[in-house]
């Protein structure tokens, strides 16, 4: 598999890291507080196992190989090679950490493209430390968070010779700002949601600084002061900063990008005046102040900082628009003869359509199914107004404010489906309808302006079904709704919007949950996993397609729910696009189960490459897709 991990930028709260974490020796500093983001450049790698051995090969963006270099998976190798400080030292430093705490064998990492320029602040050796720690996690199915990630990759980093921040690792994440909050030992992380895209341009000064120099004069002011410069500094990394980050973050969120820039110049305002008495050789950046008031930029910048440990590394501007962030790459380019590097932090890809399976032929509900879809089976709203189930459903999803809904039917039951959702009744049937249903007759047809339909010529499972709809989705993630299934949420916002609310937020495929009690288990898809936060956000670890109870009670427990009660699948997904290369090997190799396409083995392995959220939707599932939960839902449905 392929493995992308960026460099990391700190966009805010430089030096916060180490500095909150003096708190375990006085309680007295301020926490740390950095907003960071992942660059658009970074680490390529293809990994895959090895048996014994950990097989390193890299190539420099100039075209030049190194390696591949082969260690044992032995402790005492991998320790002598992580203390040697070279390239090739994170992966084995990763590699050493991740064999004292899992069962694993060998890998090769093939690191075959990097883009990320190297000892500018953009944290190039956490980058190789997170893409082995996930390798391992992804090809041994280790089963750790992003933050059981970082976490092995920062204790990987740290047996070399390298003592970075844990801020380093934030490049975990990707491309997303994360607000890091550094509490001696403890690490708290936030993913942020940006409003709207922003522009930023990396400036690589092309001059010299002392990092080392830089950290050891500023920590002289740890953990207790002893001078003016010394207060100042902890003023400085503590309360000042605190101040700045979060009024960054809600300036983040809501979009304003002009007061965030004029941020940017305020904390740089703030650094100059009380870091470079403390280190006047290294911070008082000639060529990063000359870079930064550097006049033909102003029409083109809201404003801009130093980067990293600051002094004369690299320089981050916060453009106007797409067109000023190149406007400011010519210019520092043509003028300054300075290399740049672009940073677009983007709302990410909008999820704009819902899928919809239909085409099942209804067995359990024989012979009813024979006279209409169950999907057409009538279901009587709160309003009073009977309605179709997959009405319904659509509605569900076009509430949550998704723009299309893809309805997947048999080649028979098309023109059904077609005509309820696109042909008015007749003039006839629709003047003896109420003023408020031919209100409703009108919005049906509205509706119908947003529905589409794919065929699926031969019915072969779940998986196949979705794998018909893949020329109307396109390459961006999709809402997947089950045809048998209703939702009513209990809360303001809707089923549906509560787990698009958790995609923004996160970018990992998403799946809604509930709990259910173990006699159900044989009529859902059942997930496992580790919680995220008070038991409503999950990292799935695992799928299980209809288990048996003996299977669920050994392998599907979750902390903190009852031991007769499991997590079972709500019936709403949003899923990658990544879903229908899976698919489409399955029918390619005819890799059936049960005789069929499923589709939970797809995800599984979405799961295992890219990361799958478990969501527990306040609201309820309703099912239809047995007689006694048809019957149910009937009696209930409208009243709940």
């Amino acid at each position: 598999m392929k493995i992308f991990v960026p460099g990391r930028i700190c966009l805010m709260g430089e030096h916060s890291d180490w500095a909150g974490g003096y708190r375990r020796i006085n309680t007295e500093i301020e926490k740390g507080y950095a907003l960071i983001a992942g660059t658009n450049q970074g680490i390529y790698a293809e990994v895959e196992p090895h048996p014994t051995s950990l097989v390193i090969s890299s190539v420099t963006e100039d075209g030049r190989e190194h390696g591949p270099c082969e260690f044992p998976m032995e402790p005492k190798a991998l320790l002598e090679e992580a203390q040697g400080g070279d390239f090739f030292s994170y992966a084995a430093g990763v590699a050493y950490q991740i064999l004292t705490n899992y069962h694993v064998r060998g890998l090769v990492l093939k690191n075959y493209r990097t883009d990320l320029p190297v000892k500018k602040g953009l944290s190039s050796s956490a980058a190789i430390s997170v893409l082995t720690a996930r390798a391992f996690n992804r090809v041994y199915d280790l089963k750790m968070t992003v933050r059981g990630e970082m976490e092995i990759a920062y204790q990987g980093e740290i047996t070399t010779p390298s003592r970075c921040g844990r801020m380093d690792q934030g490049c975990a994440f990707g491309n997303r700002p994360v607000l890091m909050v550094f509490d001696g030992e403890r690490l708290d992380t936030h993913e942020l949601h940006v409003k709207e895209d922003m522009y930023f341009v990396l400036v690589d000064l092309q001059a010299q600084k002392d990092t080392m120099e830089i950290l050891a004069r500023l920590n002289r002011s740890y953990p207790f002061p002893d001078n003016e410069v010394e207060e100042g500094v902890q003023r400085l990394l503590g309360p000042i900063n605190k101040r700045i980050v979060n009024q960054a973050v809600d300036l983040l969120e809501t979009g304003d990008v002009e007061k965030l820039g004029a941020l940017m110049g305020e904390a740089q305002e703030f650094f100059d005046r009380y870091a470079i008495p403390a280190c006047p050789e290294e911070l008082t950046a000639p060529v990063l102040h000359r870079v930064l008031h550097y006049e033909p930029l102003k029409p083109h910048i809201w404003g801009g900082k130093g980067v990293g440990s600051q002094g004369d590394g690299t320089a981050q501007f916060l453009a106007r628009s797409q067109a000023d962030q190149q406007a400011v790459i010519q210019i520092i380019e043509r003028d300054l003869k300075m290399p740049c590097m672009e940073l677009t932090l983007s709302v990410g890809s909008k999820v704009r359509k819902a899928l919809i399976p239909a085409a099942g032929f209804g067995t359990r509900l024989f012979p009813a199914s024979k006279a209409a879809k169950k999907e057409l089976f009538p279901i009587i709203d709160r309003d009073g107004i009977a309605k179709p189930a997959i009405l319904l459903i659509v509605e569900e999803a076009l509430s949550a404010g998704l723009d299309e809904v893809i309805i997947i039917v048999q080649d028979e039951d098309l023109a059904a489906f077609e005509e309820f959702f696109n042909t008015q009744v007749s003039i006839e049937n629709y003047n003896k309808l109420s003023e408020s249903f031919q209100r409703y007759a009108r919005r049906l047809l509205d509706i119908g302006q947003k529905v589409k339909f794919a065929v699926q010529h031969r019915q072969e499972g779940l998986g196949h079904a979705i794998y018909s709809a893949r020329t109307l989705i396109g390459d961006e993630p999709f809402f997947l709704m089950l045809g048998d299934h209703l939702y009513r949420s209990n809360s303001d916002r809707t089923c549906a919007q509560q787990l698009l609310d958790a995609y923004d937020l996160h970018g990992i495929s998403a799946l809604g949950l509930r709990q259910t009690p173990e006699e159900q288990l044989a009529n859902f898809g059942t997930a496992t996993g580790i919680w995220l936060d008070d038991h409503t956000l999950l990292n799935i670890t695992q799928f299980a397609e209809k288990p048996t109870v003996d299977y669920a009670r050994t392998n599907l427990r979750v902390a903190g729910i009852p031991d007769d009660e499991y997590l079972t699948v709500f019936g709403q997904y949003i899923i990658k696009p990544q879903i229908f290369d899976y698919l489409e090997e399955h029918i390619k190799h005819n890799v059936r189960e049960r005789g069929e396409f499923q589709l939970t083995s797809a995800l599984d392995r979405l799961r295992k490459e890219d990361g799958f959220l478990g969501v527990i939707i306040d609201g309820k599932r309703y099912d239809i897709g047995k007689p006694e939960y048809y019957l149910e839902t009937l009696q209930t449905f409208h009243t709940d």
